[in-house]
């Protein structure tokens, strides 16, 4: 199982040899980790991960989605049931169930992110098996009692120089003040995801939306709804923010009037909200969000296209983000026109756009991209957070939009020890890529050189003022 040195790059000699001499420039730069889920409470508390199935298994979708999909079940993964009924608690019986299945992971990302953190971290250079799953787990979990392994040691040790996490519009930020009072010197800093107070299709709309307005002490009305938002984004600026994070079903925007926003603002707060409000409020509010992005400076990233929670029954039982999440096709040249009429020619905003469909990457987010100065393209998300998926991005976008209108990468991920692995596999990837065009005489090497830096470094810690 050992690494490869020469993974992920090409396989034809010449292009291969471009290759590890652009990596060798890059391959130990700086994290900048401008967009992810890990819990805050690591950093503030600073303790020991509990044991291998915790910090591997159980906070990862990627891993047991899969294992789902095989007819393993999630109580027995020791994912929580909403009605705490019994799942398994016993960290070496999780481990033992992955490593049976750990087969099912072969040419996936989520097994060179793993066998990345087993070598790199761990000194494990055998691939995971029933045969030395209890080695394997004595092993890592004799490390976790070690001070090297604690969440501020691993920051240091990953080489971290920033790191975002995702927090809701209503979240009091309380372990983000932890960090800061403690006088560690790495840089935490929240995002501001205001989903919960957006998404009218929500059962818990209007109380989240009553709490917001209670945390602001503004009035339950439009006016005072926008008033909170801008006092809450204040609050996280306070604590170090510098973005806000918006995951919506659709990339649909909207510019109504002050009136017909304040009517519609009004209906979505009954029980009996509509689809159709509920989508056009949402719409509305991804413009008033870009309008404040422009006042205050945070930047805005904007994630359609997924339909949430797609399995009724595990949703039901275990809650959101289990795994069933699915894409579907996106449109961004009508959705997005009535925000890019108002704004798309202001030099202030930044909005960071995503996508879960490949197939808007040439016809539609590159030549916006490639055109309106306020858009930039985020990484291969999600499910192309991939080798293949990060290639065919560079392949669709570059030719229209070129480097410079992306923003290098991000890991977006709940699970700590994938970071230095994801941010690996993207440097090596984007240097396959540069070395190839180097190799056909489209690039010097001296500017894939520079591509290369920008691409690891320079354009995410641009992009995200950080």
């Amino acid at each position: 199982m050992p690494l490869h040195p020469d993974r992920l790059f090409p396989i034809e000699a010449d292009a291969r040899s471009i290759a590890r001499r652009l990596f060798c420039e890059v391959e130990r730069l700086p994290i900048i980790s401008p967009h992810g889920h890990t819990d805050p409470l690591w950093y503030a508390h600073d303790e020991a991960f509990p044991d291998p199935a915790s910090l591997f298994v159980k906070p990862d979708h990627y891993i047991f989605r899969m294992l789902y999909s095989q007819g393993v079940k999630l109580e027995d993964l020791g994912v929580p049931r909403h009605d705490g009924g019994p799942v398994e608690t016993d960290g070496r019986t999780i481990w033992r169930l992955f490593a049976k299945y750990w087969h099912l992971f072969r040419g996936t990302p989520s097994r060179l992110w793993f066998e990345h953190a087993m070598e790199t971290v761990f000194g494990i250079t055998e691939r995971l098996n029933e045969g030395n799953a209890d080695e394997s787990y004595d092993r890592i979990a004799g490390k976790l009692d070690e001070p090297a392994m604690r969440p501020r040691a691993l920051y240091k040790q990953f080489g971290i120089e920033v790191i975002s996490t995702t927090d809701a519009a209503t979240d009091d930020l309380a372990a983000h003040d932890i960090i800061r009072k403690s006088g560690w010197d790495g840089r935490v800093i929240p995002a501001y995801r205001p989903d919960a107070v957006i998404d009218a299709s929500r059962a818990d709309f209007r109380a989240n939306v009553e709490r917001l307005i209670a945390l602001a002490g503004t009035s339950l009305n439009y006016k005072g709804y926008l008033e909170a938002h801008r006092n809450r984004r204040a609050y996280f600026k306070a604590r170090g923010a510098t973005s806000s994070d918006h995951g919506h079903p659709s990339a649909r925007t909207a510019n109504l009037s002050v009136t017909d926003a304040a009517a519609l603002f009004e209906r979505v707060l009954r029980p009996d909200v509509s689809y159709a409000d509920a989508d056009l409020f949402r719409a509305q509010m991804l413009t008033e969000m870009a309008r404040m992005s422009i006042d205050d400076g945070l930047v805005m990233q904007l994630h359609p296209g997924s339909f949430r929670n797609h399995n009724a029954t595990v949703f039901a039982g275990f809650g959101p983000d289990k795994g069933a999440d699915i894409p579907r096709s996106t449109g961004y040249v009508e959705e997005l026109k009535p925000l890019l009429d108002a704004f798309g020619n202001n030099p202030h905003l930044t909005l960071i756009l995503f996508t879960l469909d490949e197939t808007s990457y040439s016809r539609e987010l590159a030549p916006l991209a490639g055109h309106y100065p306020a858009l930039r393209l985020g990484p291969a998300w999600w499910f192309h957070d991939s080798p293949e998926g990060m290639r065919r991005f560079r392949e669709l976008t570059t030719e229209t939009a070129g480097f410079y209108n992306t923003v290098g990468f991000n890991d977006d991920t709940r699970a700590y020890l994938s970071i230095p692995a994801r941010h690996d596999m993207a440097r090596r990837v984007d240097c396959a890529y540069l070395a190839r065009l180097v190799a056909d005489h489209r690039l010097d090497e001296d500017e894939a050189h520079a591509i290369a830096h920008d691409l690891s470094y320079r354009l995410a810690k641009q992009a995200y003022r950080l």
